[in-house]
């Protein structure tokens, strides 16, 4: 298992409507699109898993991934391609129709499928499939903080099974059914086995028993300047996080 060094000094919290700010800012002010912030994330998801729990070595071994269909999928979108790039066995269930998806993320599913890498619509089957399909990993792509109320219908679905199988779960910015603000852990949300959350640690994740959700928590660089914190909307003083790596641990 690959050691990811804790992060150093003091490291800031967002809430949701901040780390919203923060995207736009990156989107808007600074021109770092969301198709490179989605990029920075899948590509430290992937090193992640692979250092974390595929044994430094990802050849041959079977991963799950989790999508829903806005950014927080998109970026699992990018972890699959790149685990299968690495030589894992990926598994990719979708909770709704390729059409369904926004434009970007809806790119990287259609890189996918170029790919020809396994991808299938959330149901009964492919759930039940996925399972015989026997796992090493599952990364959880459903829900990140654009979470509204308690996940419902085939997330709902994708969550509950996340749960009951016996593999490891690693959740992209925040375990799907927890609110990234206020911790509130809904039903169903995912009990991960560790988080990698995105540019700042949100909130809701420190929350007060909410770690049995989170599991490990790691924060992983999008490659947001210092300076953006800083402006008055957000008024951050943020040093320099991942000189020593693009992954650092909190907890």
């Amino acid at each position: 298992m690959t050691a990811f060094p804790m992060a150093q000094g003091d490291v800031p919290y967002v809430t949701t409507e901040q780390m919203i700010e923060v995207d736009r800012a990156m989107m808007e002010d600074f021109e770092i699109d969301l198709t490179r912030m989605m990029e920075n994330a899948g590509r430290n998801l992937a090193h992640l898993a692979r250092g974390r729990f595929l044994d430094g070595d990802p050849r041959g071994k079977r991963v799950i991934i989790l999508a829903g269909t806005g950014g927080n999928g998109g970026g699992a979108l990018v972890c699959a391609r790149r685990l299968h790039n690495y030589g894992a066995e990926v598994g990719v269930i979708i909770a709704k129709p390729d059409e369904d998806f926004t434009p970007v993320p809806g790119h990287q599913l259609k890189i996918l499928h170029t790919m020809g890498v396994d991808v299938e619509l959330a149901d009964e089957a492919s759930l039940t499939g996925a399972t015989s399909f026997n796992p090493v990993l599952i990364i959880d792509g459903v829900i990140g903080y654009s979470l509204k109320g308690a996940p419902r219908g085939t997330a709902g679905d994708m969550i509950r099974w996340a749960n009951e199988f016996d593999a490891p779960v690693l959740s992209l910015d925040a375990p799907s059914g927890v609110d990234t603000t206020s911790g509130q852990v809904f039903d169903p949300a995912v009990q991960a086995t560790a988080t990698m959350t995105l540019a700042l640690p949100k909130e809701g994740l420190r929350a007060e028993g909410v770690k049995e959700q989170v599991g490990e928590l790691y924060l992983a660089d999008i490659s947001v300047p210092p300076g953006l914190y800083a402006e008055p909307a957000l008024g951050l003083t943020v040093g320099p996080l991942f000189a020593e790596s693009d992954i650092v641990r909190l907890f």
